[in-house]
């Protein structure tokens, strides 16, 4: 087994030196872990007092919608949503695009987090349009949901100036919460010249255009004009920002008050049974991310349980060694389906993405060259 000298993981949890925009103190541990600790000094009652003045600021007297709250069925949205309405008294109203291969348990924690009492605006953008961009990203990207991607933000911001809603509140952070740039760490709002650079990959642009789609394809993916977009029309905020974010508290809260269900079984790739639920393309994008970096859907859950001190450094690395890397062959025939293809073109995309400083095909399968320690 090679050895990479410049391969590490942090000291508190198991992020990799190979997360993208990540950073280490000199003791090893990533930002994630120092964001954790910093957390337990914050006074969280300030932060609140912000929350409350930004929510007056926008709050409506007249029975119209006070915000938006992007939700997929899942924990975090519906966290999210719940708390604005039940404990701060909005009336937000609650976002969803339709992803692909949409899945049965992912349709009803939907329909069951709607029928738990919010107002809802499903929005299923063109199958054909969403298809050809997620085919594009798949192969260009390394990314297999980028048109999916795009419309989590595009959708949910075009319904705010039509209806003209400007605030919108997004879950997590997750470059603060899990590991990634710090800018946005001590500000609630983030622009859209931020989303697309931070979440886009600086592909946005270049997608679009590849796709060959015309403007009327591209309705619902399209995002307006930063230049033409101020405060006054558009708020972009993540709930994280005001509270010490816990994703496990926010599962607990949607099953009792949203209805949402677990899997019967652990989820693909990974030791937990609760989030990322509602597509099977999730699967692929995990198996990708390990591919590209070496940390997958498991080393992920590992870093937040450690975080939140349900689990030590010693467990996680079994979990992590046991679980990361599922190649999701119970999809497989699904995604050549989707995306058109034979199995050697599939195949040739992972081909292509994969980081040969950590990974060897051992058997026509990719295999690591390092062990997670």
């Amino acid at each position: 087994m090679k050895k990479n000298k410049d391969l590490f993981w942090c000291q508190n949890c198991l992020n990799m030196s190979t997360r993208p925009r990540i950073s280490f103190d000199n003791k090893g541990w990533c930002n994630a872990c120092q964001w954790m600790e910093e957390k337990k000094e914050i006074d969280w009652s300030i932060r609140e007092q912000e929350l409350v003045t930004l929510l007056d600021k926008y709050r409506k007297n007249d029975g119209g919608f006070d915000c938006i709250v992007p939700v997929s069925g899942g924990k975090d949205g519906s966290y999210v949503a719940y708390t604005l309405r039940e404990k701060y008294g909005m009336n937000p109203l609650t976002v969803t695009s339709r992803p692909p291969l949409e899945l049965d348990l992912g349709k009803e924690n939907i329909s069951n987090f709607v029928e738990s009492g919010f107002d809802h605006i499903h929005v299923t953008a063109n199958n054909k349009s969403m298809n050809v961009l997620n085919k594009i990203g798949f192969i260009d990207m390394g990314f297999p949901y980028y048109g999916w991607l795009i419309s989590i933000f595009s959708v949910v911001t075009n319904v705010a100036l039509k209806y003209d809603i400007p605030l919108i509140f997004y879950g997590e952070d997750g470059e603060v919460e899990y590991g990634g740039s710090i800018e946005n760490k001590y500000t609630a709002i983030f622009d859209l010249e931020y989303m697309v650079r931070a979440y886009f990959e600086g592909g946005y642009e270049k997608i679009i255009k590849k796709s060959g789609l015309s403007k009327k394809e591209l309705f619902w993916f399209s995002l307006p004009n930063a230049k033409d977009i101020d405060n006054s029309k558009l708020f972009m905020t993540h709930m994280s920002y005001f509270e010490p974010w816990d994703s496990y508290k926010n599962y607990l809260i949607a099953k009792e008050h949203c209805g949402l269900k677990e899997s019967d079984i652990t989820n693909s790739g990974t030791f937990t049974n609760f989030s990322q639920n509602d597509q099977a393309l999730y699967s692929l994008h995990a198996y990708m991310m390990y591919l590209k970096f070496g940390f997958g859907r498991a080393n992920q859950d590992v870093g937040i349980e450690i975080r939140r001190g349900a689990m030590s450094r010693d467990q996680g690395v079994n979990l992590v060694r046991l679980y990361d890397g599922h190649y999701p062959e119970e999809f497989i025939e699904t995604y050549l389906y989707y995306y058109q293809m034979t199995i050697d073109e599939f195949d040739a995309v992972l081909d292509k993405w994969v980081n040969k400083d950590l990974f060897e095909k051992v058997d026509g399968q990719w295999t690591p060259t390092f062990t997670v320690e």
